[in-house]
């Protein structure tokens, strides 16, 4: 099953791609949007809609598993992220791409067993649980990384309690 995990965004959206089975996840790609800041934000949110069409024609996911608004300290990034997450949301759904959402909470409660995880813990177990040469460094890839993992952890962990 290929899993597109997608950090949401409006400077950065961070995304990934993993190819999960039950004995091992291969990352296949990664990568970032990065919008211009002196752009409008509806140009700014044309190119995410674009960009993110190009990823899904490129890279044919079965699912995607994307970060849910949750809460934020900083209400000046709420509203771009929030509109971000809508158009991405809205070109998965275009392209009848299944939507698994998860707090940034959850996301490190899956993958570390810990709802507080530092981002090096995140970090540390992501790179011990995929196959890939080299990890990416952006804070937003490797995030969206995390993010489809956690649907992978989730989804075979439901498989194996189904047998």
């Amino acid at each position: 099953m290929r899993v597109l995990g997608i950090d949401p965004g409006l400077a950065i959206v961070g995304w990934s791609v993993i190819d999960i089975s039950e004995n091992e996840n291969i990352l296949q790609a990664s990568g970032s949007i990065q919008t211009d800041k002196n752009k409008t934000d509806s140009q700014r949110l044309l190119e995410i809609e674009t960009d993110m069409q190009t990823v899904l024609d490129t890279y044919k996911p079965d699912i995607s598993s994307i970060e849910k608004l949750f809460y934020f300290k900083n209400q000046k990034t709420v509203i771009p992220v929030a509109q971000a997450r809508g158009v991405i949301l809205s070109v998965l759904e275009k392209n009848s791409i299944p939507i698994f959402e998860y707090t940034p909470i959850e996301v490190k409660q899956i993958i570390t067993g810990y709802g507080r995880s530092p981002k090096n813990e995140v970090a540390k177990v992501v790179e011990m649980s995929i196959k890939y040469k080299k990890l990416p460094k952006l804070d937003d890839t490797l995030d969206s990384i995390a993010i489809a993992l956690c649907y992978s952890r989730n989804n075979m962990y439901i498989m194996k309690e189904n047998k």
